[in-house]
């Protein structure tokens, strides 16, 4: 199961207990797949649970659709299911879906059905997958800029907020912020849905600290392999002019194990030659300051 079908799943959970409320959720309805035809409307879902859902919610006001086609959907193989009314029950319906829109913003619980149909309706939700450099996405699509605009406005007394973009002849309300689509779950009561989404966000957190550690571990060893590639051409070169001979015993020894073991990380030859890394690296550094002085 996709986690916009979880999602949806969450919400098909709920259903309106008042007529405000149902009223509210068919609004949405209309707003994101339905179209209007004729004397009445449409409305056209790929999923056999919202045609369900908004049957019942056209039942709580005594009307009853009918089932006027079915396609299938090529690229998601889906059947497509289609449901037309027509007469004085549609243009009631129409009618008080259209002077509800404008009251929405003060009645919370009728606004909040309005979202969660919306969704039911016209929405999608992607996660990151492992591996990949897809992000999060969460959208609404609407039949029209208005019914878009009206969806941005009541997302906004909430304090939710999302942007609004057209697609072809539709237009897309999006977040694509990770924090904005689990508070968006959470004012919908998609309880399940934004579990999964705090364990993917977890575990994709987990992995960018992992490659955070391995990138500074990979940029620390190529310094490391720089450092020591210096070090030996210095020694290599004192070497050939013949100045290691006046140097003290032990910078000499740190010389000649830098020419044996030239691949060596610096705590590595510190190892072998059974002093501190402190110690190894402050004669490394007068050595690569005599070799400087012959350069000057």
């Amino acid at each position: 199961m996709n986690f916009t079908s979880e999602i949806k799943r969450d919400l098909l959970s709920y259903f309106p207990a008042t007529k405000a409320g149902a009223a509210a959720a068919l609004a949405a309805i209309l707003s994101t797949c339905g179209s209007l035809k004729g004397a009445g409307f449409e409305v056209v879902s790929e999923n056999e649970k919202v045609a369900e859902y908004f049957m019942r919610l056209l039942e709580t006001f005594e009307v009853r659709p009918e089932l006027t086609g079915i396609s299938q959907d090529p690229k998601r193989r889906r059947d497509k299911l289609a449901f037309t009314c027509e007469g004085e029950a549609a243009e009631r319906i129409i009618r008080m879906t259209r002077s509800l829109r404008e009251h929405l913003a003060e009645d919370e619980d009728a606004a909040l059905w309005y979202l969660r149909a919306a969704f039911l309706g016209g929405g999608s939700c992607t996660l990151p997958k492992d591996g990949s450099t897809t992000g999060y996405h969460f959208e609404c699509v609407f039949s029209s800029e208005t019914r878009a605009e009206e969806y941005c406005e009541l997302l906004s007394s909430f304090e939710l907020f999302c942007k609004l973009v057209p697609r072809g002849e539709k237009f897309v309300c999006y977040v694509k912020s990770r924090e904005a689509i689990s508070d968006l779950l959470s004012v919908l009561g998609a309880e399940g849905a934004l579990r999964k989404l705090e364990a993917v966000s977890a575990r994709r957190e987990a992995s960018n600290h992992e490659n955070r550690i391995q990138n500074c571990i990979a940029g620390n060893a190529d310094k490391s392999a720089i450092a020591s590639a210096a070090q030996t051409l210095a020694v290599q070169t004192l070497k050939e002019e013949g100045r290691l001979s006046a140097l003290s015993e032990e910078l000499r020894g740190a010389a000649e194990a830098r020419l044996s073991y030239p691949t060596l990380s610096l705590s590595e030859l510190a190892a072998l030659l059974g002093v501190s890394k402190s110690g190894l690296n402050h004669r490394m550094r007068k050595l690569m300051k005599i070799y400087g002085e012959t350069r000057a």
